[in-house]
């Protein structure tokens, strides 16, 4: 499974990076939030068509969603938070920088997470390898502004 986890890791990272270009360009033409309102349909659409297939007709766990702490429902809002930044972030400094701070950010973040074991995961420190890594996608996030 380990196999299949970073092909779907780098399948995501593939189609974030399309995204991003498309998104800016969509937010240009029809507006930053309505590009987003459109997009959030259209996850919604393609969700519900999984959970459906998968589940034969039902709606699976979608039933237990009211009894989940309500902290665990802010990925809705990371992922509006994602989506409207780089619509409106792309045609502004361009979808290299977008990516590279996105990523920056998310291993600064996921490295924090880490570390400190939030939202019940497991803790892994931060090596000094992990820390140079992360200060290194640093600098390249802040070169990738220059043109």
């Amino acid at each position: 499974m380990s196999g299949l986890a970073v092909a779907l890791a780098v399948l995501g990272g593939l189609a974030g990076s399309v995204q991003v270009a498309v998104m800016g360009r969509f937010g240009e033409r029809v507006g930053v939030f309505e590009a987003l309102a459109f997009s959030t349909a259209i996850q919604l659409v393609l969700s519900a068509v999984v959970v459906v297939s998968v589940r034969g007709g039902g709606i699976g766990g979608l039933r237990h969603v009211a009894d989940t702490p309500a902290w665990m429902w802010i990925g809705g809002l990371m992922g509006f938070t994602v989506v409207s930044s780089i619509t409106f972030a792309q045609p502004r400094i361009g979808a290299t920088a977008v990516i590279g701070i996105l990523i920056a950010g998310q291993l600064v973040m996921g490295a924090l997470i880490d570390r400190f074991g939030w939202f019940g995961v497991e803790q892994i420190g931060i090596s000094p390898y992990r820390a140079v890594g992360v200060v290194l996608l640093g600098i390249g996030a802040a070169l990738s502004l220059v043109r």
